[in-house]
């Protein structure tokens, strides 16, 4: 019995021992642990604020705030963890195969997702813009995280990877608030070019979607066999641009017939054909 309640001293002293040991460890880990998670939510805070005076979309900023926060806490662990004593050499050498392993498995979905990220901080192009990228003309409908949604002037749906946007060519034909609709009117070598021009101008000038700044203008593109071709070039809004393509060359082609103003040769035997 006596033997027992030695036993029970000693074991209590240890655990004493232990506990009187471990205790500033202890103190200074849940101290540490305590100051950290306070710094963690400020730099969250700091990076919200940051990110909302940029204009980044709202689904970005959570995604960053999330993916900062679980970042910071997996290290404040990992320094607490290692302030009791616990070895975390091992530890960070499986999160880093882990985390290599996961990269390499994912590869082109942390492309796209960096490359929408870049997209959504710098905005090469927003919603509703007109762009040209990938071999694919179209208005932008949505910006998500991994892709591009474009609607195309024939109504189809493309659906653009940003990692391949933010790596290649982009033209945004939106971005200056005017967009150039290039036309060409062909002319016999005989038709008087002033006359043609006036026409064209008026035609350009009197079309309510056709803007004044920059003004539109008509000059002698090309000379051929044939006649003559002028580059027809009126300024518009960009949700116009295909009104305006189709009435301009209408409205043209009747103004043109009216004066009398003879085509090339080689459109007028096809007309004839």
């Amino acid at each position: 019995m006596d033997e027992q309640i030695d036993q029970a001293q000693a074991l209590g002293a240890r655990i004493m021992d232990m506990a009187l040991s471990y205790a500033p460890k202890l103190v200074a880990a849940v101290l540490v642990y305590w100051l950290g998670s306070m710094l963690i939510r400020l730099l969250a805070n700091l990076l919200g604020r940051v990110l909302d005076a940029r204009g980044v979309d709202l689904t970005l900023r959570r995604f960053l705030n999330s993916l900062v926060m679980v970042g910071l806490r997996i290290v404040l662990i990992i320094t607490v963890v290692g302030m009791l004593g616990v070895q975390t050499t091992s530890f960070i050498a499986i999160l880093g195969a882990a985390g290599l392993a996961i990269g390499l498995a994912l590869q082109g979905t942390l492309a796209n997702f960096a490359g929408g990220t870049l997209i959504l901080l710098f905005k090469p192009y927003k919603v509703g813009d007109l762009i040209e990228a990938q071999g694919v003309l179209g208005e932008v409908k949505e910006i998500q995280i991994f892709t591009t949604v474009v609607l195309t002037p024939d109504n189809k749906t493309a659906i653009l990877p940003n990692g391949a946007l933010a790596n290649g060519n982009i033209i945004n034909y939106t971005r200056e608030g005017s967009i150039r609709v290039d036309l060409t009117f062909g002319i016999a070598h005989k038709a008087p070019v002033a006359q043609v021009r006036e026409l064209l101008l008026e035609v350009m000038r009197a079309h309510p979607k056709v803007l004044r700044s920059p003004e539109p203008s008509v000059n002698v593109a090309r000379i051929t066999l044939e006649g003559a071709e002028l580059a027809v070039r009126p300024y518009c809004a960009q949700p116009d641009y295909w009104t305006v393509y189709f009435d301009i060359y209408e409205q043209g082609l009747a103004a043109l017939q009216k004066a009398g103003v003879e085509g090339p040769k080689h459109a007028m035997r096809v007309f004839q054909s």
